[in-house]
């Protein structure tokens, strides 16, 4: 290992002088993230720090079931990825139109024509950056198509999931504003569907997962018996209150925009495999890691194609992105230029990750 905080492996045992030493480095790391957990009362917490490329230092904090006593383990508490969904969506994408078997400009309808017409194009280079006019959450009205079904989780079809929103009308003309959207999400990942010719989930697990040995990433199908899943905590007026499973939104729809799910080290495993290359080729990282500013600028937030991209005044670029959901909240961040990241997963649904991951890459430079 060449990298500083990955010779604490080396140096554990021997004592270090120097201020900055490794272990220096990792006990102001160690001393931030507990003043945190301390000041945001996260149940908990597990922290995955890349430096030159590779996973150098990795910790639990508190419970991954506090009432059980059973504490977070980064390599085995499985966490929800919630929107971090959406970069794995987006390389999945980008990876097929290298292949030439997705046009990115090419109307989605062209492959998914159960998609009703909008009156206007949209593509899926629309999709990636947020500018399709998909409706979200609450910025639009949500239309769900009225169905019966034959199979008990017809939604883990990500066509079939499309009857979710696919009759709402569209927030904007597509290409002209910036609309976070993760219903636009999930049309992606039933285009890549259709373009790959192949089960989006087996795309992603095949293309991704399996050549970053990302073990015990997954879709997060409440149907199925995942070991070792997180107990998710709210909090209101101050108290903190475990998640009853009733309570516990079923995810499945939503594969493609914030339904899958694994430790936090097979969230820095994707992360590594990013800073190193190993899943897109310069000219595709180039495309995802920059802006893409729309024509009406209002609203709009510095994302890329799956990412959000941080430019900061003096400092090196961050690319990364964040996510919200029941049971989780979770923020990956990296410096490409440097190899640095750092990996976040709670199970305290009202933490910000994302802020502590921000705090943490000043920590590791």
């Amino acid at each position: 290992m060449k990298c500083p905080l990955a010779l604490l492996l080396l140096l554990a045992t021997t004592p270090v002088i120097a201020q900055d030493s490794p272990h220096a480095r990792v006990d102001r790391v160690d001393a931030v993230v507990r003043a945190e957990i301390t000041r945001q009362q996260m149940v908990g917490l597990a922290v995955v720090v890349i430096d030159d490329g590779e996973i150098v230092w990795t910790k639990g904090y508190g419970f991954a079931d506090r009432e059980k006593a059973v504490p977070v383990d980064p390599a085995v508490t499985q966490f929800r990825w919630a929107s971090i969904s959406k970069p794995v969506t987006a390389i999945a994408a980008l990876q097929l139109a290298e292949k030439g078997l997705l046009d990115l400009d090419a109307d989605v309808r062209t492959y998914v024509p159960e998609f009703p017409d909008k009156g206007a194009k949209i593509s899926a280079r629309d999709l990636l950056r947020h500018q399709g006019g998909i409706v979200h959450y609450q910025n639009g009205p949500v239309v769900r198509t009225e169905k019966q079904y034959s199979t008990p989780h017809p939604f883990a079809d990500v066509v079939v999931a499309l009857d979710q929103f696919k009759d709402s009308p569209l927030v904007h003309q597509p290409g002209t504003r910036y609309a976070y959207s993760t219903h636009g999400y999930i049309l992606l990942s039933a285009v890549v569907e259709r373009a790959g010719k192949q089960r989006f989930a087996d795309q992603v697990r095949e293309r991704i997962a399996e050549p970053l040995g990302m073990a015990d990433f997954r879709p997060d199908y409440q149907w199925e018996d995942i070991p070792n899943r997180a107990v998710g905590y709210s909090r209101q007026d101050g108290v903190i209150r475990r998640r009853p499973d009733d309570q516990v939104e079923d995810v499945s729809w939503k594969l493609g925009g914030g339904g899958f799910t694994s430790p936090a080290t097979d969230l820095a495993d994707f992360g590594v495999g990013l800073l190193r290359r190993k899943l897109v080729s310069e000219e595709t990282e180039r495309l995802m890691w920059t802006v893409n500013k729309p024509a009406d600028p209002e609203g709009a937030k510095p994302y890329g194609f799956g990412f959000f991209v941080i430019d900061r005044p003096g400092r090196v670029k961050l690319v990364g992105h964040d996510g919200a959901q029941a049971k989780a909240k979770t923020a990956l961040l990296l410096d490409p230029k440097n190899k640095k990241g750092i990996a976040l997963m709670t199970n305290s649904e009202w933490a910000d990750v994302m802020k502590l991951a921000m705090i943490l890459m000043d920590e590791i430079r």
